[in-house]
């Protein structure tokens, strides 16, 4: 009888831990509150940041955190080390956490599209922020209008160096969203409007851009203009110009290209938000946790910053 009795006790308590998973129940930080919560997570939030190894990314990592701190919630930022291959690792990592948001800066806006497809499968919400995801359809994109900052910093370098001046191009990491947005704001201006003799790429990376615009100065001496798809891009190749008469435009706002501005070494850049970007992800990732409806894209405002 006691074997018996043994033996229901123990298929009661299995029961118990079943229905137990079933409501995936979690205890809040006040005692005795409980939260019940569906297969939508657990009500944290996942941030896959393209790399933390850059002060615009740092900003925009910096005010998620700050406003996750502010409303109490539970944010988990990983950082992908401008890496594709350890992002996609590191979405999958987040799924696998039972997060309830993920919020996603590509490295490469294609390569991170499976991943992120995988999320959205396991019933995840999705907000890009600063560079879309090419071919899935997230719940919304948070990003400047990359477009038209470029184009207003190209028409500021042809007021500088008039029209038909030769001009190079430093991109960004191949494949990112934010490379490709910044390109086509150039060339709508540059092609028109200016000789493009050089369009290299520097992977975002100030040490890379110092050596890409070494190339591009042995090659073409009398170079009048650089539009750099970021302020790190812009600053390595003001490094590389020297005392050159070389009119160079970035984008970003750093605070290192801001201080370049002010001692006439840098032309202009453009100012994007990061840190409002950071915080309205976090505070529509709350949104969507909280079951509410949300934009499909949010669009964060720009200006050109001159001295």
């Amino acid at each position: 009888m006691k074997i018996k009795k043994m033996a229901a006790l123990l298929l009661t308590a299995v029961m118990g831990f079943s229905l137990a998973g079933c409501n995936a129940i979690t205890i809040d930080g006040e005692e005795g509150s409980i939260t019940e919560g569906g297969s939508g997570g657990n009500g944290s939030i996942g941030f896959s940041v393209s790399t933390l190894n850059n002060p615009f990314f740092v900003t925009l990592s910096e005010g998620a955190e700050a406003k996750a701190e502010e409303e109490g919630a539970d944010l988990i930022v990983v950082d992908a080390g401008d890496d594709a291959a350890k992002q996609t690792s590191d979405i999958e990592d987040l799924i696998s956490r039972n997060i309830s948001v993920l919020i996603v800066n590509p490295v490469d806006s294609d390569a991170v599209a499976p991943a992120v497809q995988d999320a959205v499968a396991a019933g995840i919400k999705v907000i890009s922020v600063d560079r879309v995801v090419n071919g899935v359809d997230v719940d919304c994109a948070i990003a400047s209008d990359n477009v038209e900052g470029a184009r207003m910093a190209t028409e500021y370098m042809v007021s500088l160096i008039g029209e038909g001046a030769k001009t190079a191009e430093i991109q960004g990491t191949s494949g990112a969203s934010a490379t490709i947005d910044r390109g086509e704001g150039f060339h709508l201006v540059a092609d028109e409007q200016l000789d493009v003799v050089s369009s290299q790429t520097a992977n975002f990376s100030r040490s890379e851009g110092m050596t890409v615009m070494e190339n591009i100065l042995q090659a073409q001496p009398d170079l009048k203009g650089v539009f750099a798809h970021n302020d790190e891009m812009a600053l390595g190749a003001v490094e590389a110009i020297g005392n050159r008469d070389i009119v160079v435009v970035g984008f970003d706002a750093t605070d290192d290209a801001l201080a370049a501005i002010q001692q006439g070494r840098m032309a202009a850049t453009v100012a994007q938000k990061p840190d409002l970007m950071g915080a309205t992800a976090v505070e529509t990732a709350i949104s969507l946790v909280n079951g509410e409806t949300v934009e499909k894209e949010i669009p964060v405002e720009v200006e050109l910053i001159t001295k």
